[in-house]
């Protein structure tokens, strides 16, 4: 990935804001994706995972929803992370061009009452994107690279979830975002990023397979490769036809 080495500049009223993307029916993103500078609460993304505070955020987030299934818990937690984070990266990326400084260790997170991630901090707002003839994978390798891969290790550490869920728990608001980011849904790319099992120059592609698309029905229908666990939470909604599980999706 390239920038032309020129911030990205999105003014309204005089406000600096992290992205122009960010209006209209993604307006919200500003609540979820900011500067670190107006993130008052936020913690370093290194201290939050290395000192003692994720397991904290799980505890919480535990005694919040009666879960006991450690696993369960973490892999409901990581849901609310990747589509704080993941979505307002693809809809600066797709709608603006814009390529939001994502790297793990100069980010910062906020924390909510209820132990979830409420908003992330980022030290500027980037730079302009260009994308080369596999536009997603162009979009998608600084945000796997800098930060997905350093934060699923702690998942697995700490949360006791596989790799491969996380990889999946992120792919949905991955999918999700490219398709409804545009005034055109960008089907193309969001299969491109699930149905190649390598990236461009020959890495691994993490996202590879974990979403499938069958009919039911009649209907075409998205489906996950791996369960999130959620139905091992009281009280926590089944994702319906998104679900990996048969007797889940019927319930």
């Amino acid at each position: 990935m390239a920038t032309h080495g020129r911030e990205y500049k999105a003014d309204v009223g005089g406000a600096k804001l992290l992205s122009a993307a960010f209006a209209g029916p993604h307006a919200w993103c500003n609540e979820k994706m900011m500067l670190s500078e107006t993130l008052s609460d936020g913690i370093g993304l290194p201290e939050f995972f290395g000192f003692g505070a994720f397991d904290e955020a799980l505890k919480t987030y535990a005694e919040a929803t009666g879960g006991t299934d450690r696993r369960a818990v973490a892999s409901m937690w990581s849901l609310y992370y990747f589509s704080c984070l993941t979505i307002p990266y693809i809809v600066a990326g797709v709608l603006g061009r814009q390529a939001l400084p994502v790297a793990f260790e100069e980010m910062t997170v906020a924390i909510s009452a209820d132990g979830l991630p409420r908003a992330f901090g980022v030290a500027t707002t980037g730079g302009w994107q260009d994308r080369g003839k596999e536009e997603i994978f162009s979009v998608l390798r600084p945000l796997v690279d800098d930060h997905l891969a350093k934060v699923v290790t702690h998942f697995k550490s700490a949360g006791g979830i596989s790799p491969k869920l996380a990889w999946n728990n992120a792919a949905v608001y991955i999918d999700y975002a490219l398709r409804t980011a545009g005034t055109e849904p960008l089907n193309d790319q969001a299969e491109a990023m699930v149905g190649l099992r390598s990236m461009p120059d020959g890495a691994p592609n993490p996202f590879y397979d974990c979403l499938r698309y069958e009919e039911d029905d009649g209907a075409r229908v998205c489906r996950r490769k791996i369960c999130c666990l959620r139905y091992l939470l009281p009280g926590v909604p089944n994702c319906g036809s998104l679900c990996a599980l048969p007797s889940q999706r019927r319930q």
